[in-house]
């Protein structure tokens, strides 16, 4: 399921190996922000994001 934020289309997943969630930008599969809660990834996909 593709989620949109703030002109931001991701996808949310769950690494089991870091127990990080993890927000992946759709349009760049390579683009993986990591974060404790769902909140965090998100935060952190979207700061990268405007930072690239």
């Amino acid at each position: 399921m593709t989620f949109k934020k703030e002109n931001l289309d991701y996808r949310i997943a769950f690494d089991t190996s870091t127990n990080q969630f993890m927000a992946i930008d759709s349009k760049n599969e390579q683009h993986v922000a990591y974060g404790v809660t769902i909140e965090h990834a998100i935060k952190n996909l979207s700061t990268e994001k405007a930072n690239v």
